[in-house]
């Protein structure tokens, strides 16, 4: 009886990796900058030709309610990184500058660091935008090699970084693309028996757009386009990297963006663009690859969020996930291979440090916008707008009328996670006061 025992104990400390008869699987995580939901081929895209990640998509599995944690740069991939909401962290507020001195703080646990303490090699290739302060470099944070550059390429100074030196000022960035994926394979192809995670973060299509003049004008797309077929070129790269190297049946690839679309992009049929409340500054493609372990060309609508790959690494790795704080994310493997449902009773956006919206199911509530100069928080005048978004994708009319027993749910959730993620209360709303020797300005009708 205690071998038996003994046995069970054995059996029930296996990781869940080995459960899919891989053991500790390389991961890759693509992280493009600004893609458009619907800026691929598999997700409705008409003037863009992305035949690899189409073919990724056939291969894997598509989420079709993926988000972004929050509708810009820093906040987002702080997110992605912890697992956490990146008011936690203290992220949420704007973007991180060249002039700007603060980062990822120390005591955040990154996938990479969860991954490095298990034996698992660890790069950063392309964006950071986390902090360039030393104390914040990728190197202090998990990684063991950091090739990119520090923060979004619209920003100045910008040099491109081998480890903490800076070898190239200005930066060649039309070839990043092409460089980020040669670095990212030549780790595929390294003799070492370790398993590697990948972040491969692309600055593409964020502008300014570059490419090469291999693609230039060849969209019709414009060069946004050329940018976004680039990045779908080398993606194929590297995919055939792994399949050439016997590595594609042990590697986890993850597709993804960091938020919505900027001035160019598709958001599909969603409303909205990156740094705004609605759903497409956050909704994003995703797409995750691994042949044998994922269902070939497998599509769902479960809600889930860039928080969620650090519980869903930690599991399918046998990795030791934090336990002394809060992670808000949850693991998405069931939802990946078997279409299970959300393990998410509500996903929260966050606008800056405000909580401007939150879905459960189908639902989602929004109480924040901008009008030209005006930043309006709709909840200070009593107006809440609800949308069903399995009728209306595209939040055009509210239900808040129709459903008031929702309408009080979701009220419910939006008091509770402002308390919960200790979200400041914002100022009251007050119009500008015209400026009477200004006889030029009009008031708005």
């Amino acid at each position: 009886m205690r071998l038996l025992l003994i046995l069970f104990s054995l059996v029930a400390a296996i990781p869940v990796a080995a459960s899919t008869g891989t053991q500790r699987p390389n991961i890759i995580v693509i992280f493009t900058d600004d893609l458009g939901y619907g800026d691929l081929g598999s997700y409705g895209a008409d003037l863009i030709a992305t035949p690899a990640l189409d073919r990724m998509a056939a291969e894997g599995v598509r989420l079709t309610s993926f988000y972004a944690a929050a509708n810009v740069c820093t906040p987002s991939r702080a997110s992605l990184l912890t697992g956490r909401y990146a008011i936690r962290s203290g992220l949420a507020e704007q973007v991180i500058q060249p002039w700007s001195t603060h980062g990822l703080p120390a005591d955040e646990i990154t996938i990479a660091e969860m991954l490095g303490g298990n034996g698992y090699r660890t790069a950063l290739i392309g964006k950071w935008h986390l902090g360039h302060q030393p104390e914040y470099h990728p190197l202090r944070h998990g990684f063991d090699t950091f090739f990119g550059i520090p923060y979004s390429n619209d920003m100045n100074p910008l040099a491109l970084y081998e480890g903490e030196t800076a070898v190239e000022q200005p930066v060649e960035q039309a070839t990043m693309t092409q460089r980020f994926t040669d670095r990212a394979i030549a780790i595929v192809e390294a003799e070492d028996e370790r398993p590697f995670f990948i972040y491969l973060a692309h600055p593409m299509p964020h502008i300014p757009l570059y490419a090469t003049e291999q693609f230039r004008g060849r969209s019709e797309a414009g060069l946004y386009g050329d940018v976004v077929e680039e990045l779908d070129w080398h993606t194929g790269r590297l995919l055939d990297a792994l399949r050439n190297s016997g590595q594609a049946d042990n590697t986890l690839v993850i597709f993804t963006s960091d938020n919505g679309p900027w001035f160019e992009g598709s958001t599909g049929v969603h409303r909205g663009r990156k740094g705004g409340s609605w759903d497409a500054g956050y909704r994003v493609p995703f797409i995750a690859w691994w042949p044998g372990q994922l269902p070939a060309g497998a599509v769902s609508d479960a809600s889930a969020m860039m928080i969620d790959l650090l519980p869903t690494f930690a599991g399918l790795t046998g990795s030791a996930m934090p336990d002394d704080r809060p992670i808000d994310g949850r693991d998405i493997w069931p939802v990946l291979t078997d279409g299970a449902d959300s393990p998410h009773e509500a996903l929260y956006f966050f606008n800056n440090a405000y909580l401007t919206a939150v879905r459960a199911g189908n639902w989602r509530l929004v109480v924040q916008d901008y009008y030209r100069t005006f930043d309006l928080p709709f909840d200070q005048f009593g107006w809440f707008l609800l949308f069903d978004l399995s009728r209306d994708p595209a939040e055009r009319y509210s239900l808040a009328d129709s459903f008031p027993d929702i309408l009080a749910e979701m009220q419910a959730r939006l008091m509770a996670a402002r308390e919960r993620f200790d979200v400041p209360e914002r100022p009251p709303f007050r119009l500008p006061v015209p400026d009477p020797q200004d006889t030029d300005s009009e008031p708005d009708s």
